[in-house]
């Protein structure tokens, strides 16, 4: 079946975008060589589960997709989040045997959720 192999970020200022990221969840994040601006997102090591991404600046009425993030605590990544300048606009929830999540924007403007796994969450 189809999966996600590749996200993408878009952004009005790809530097700030960048410093969010790698600040927040320490993702390598490098600008590519190539013929149009271009940042190539590292998520992750090799073998892990997960994807790795890209970030390009923001085209006028291209709409963005909300990514979820696995982290370890939805409350420390939520003070670190905005710390860094992101607000949260869903409330930490509970999900049944999955976990916890909540959702957030960055500084550019976009939605993204983080959830904490927790099997026993009721």
């Amino acid at each position: 079946m189809p999966r996600i192999v590749h996200f993408e970020i878009t952004a009005e200022n790809p530097d700030r975008a960048a410093k969010f990221y790698s600040e927040i969840f320490g993702w390598k994040i490098e600008k590519y060589n190539g013929p149009k601006e271009y940042w190539l997102i590292t998520t992750g090591t090799q073998g892990e589960i997960g994807i790795n991404g890209g970030m390009y600046k923001r085209i006028p009425g291209f709409s963005n997709y909300v990514n979820i993030i696995d982290v370890p605590s939805v409350n420390d990544f939520a003070k670190k989040i905005i710390k860094h300048g992101g607000k949260q606009i869903v409330p930490k929830i509970t999900i049944r045997g999955i976990g916890y999540s909540a959702y957030f924007q960055d500084t550019e403007g976009n939605a993204f959720g983080v959830i904490e796994e927790d099997k026993s969450a009721k």
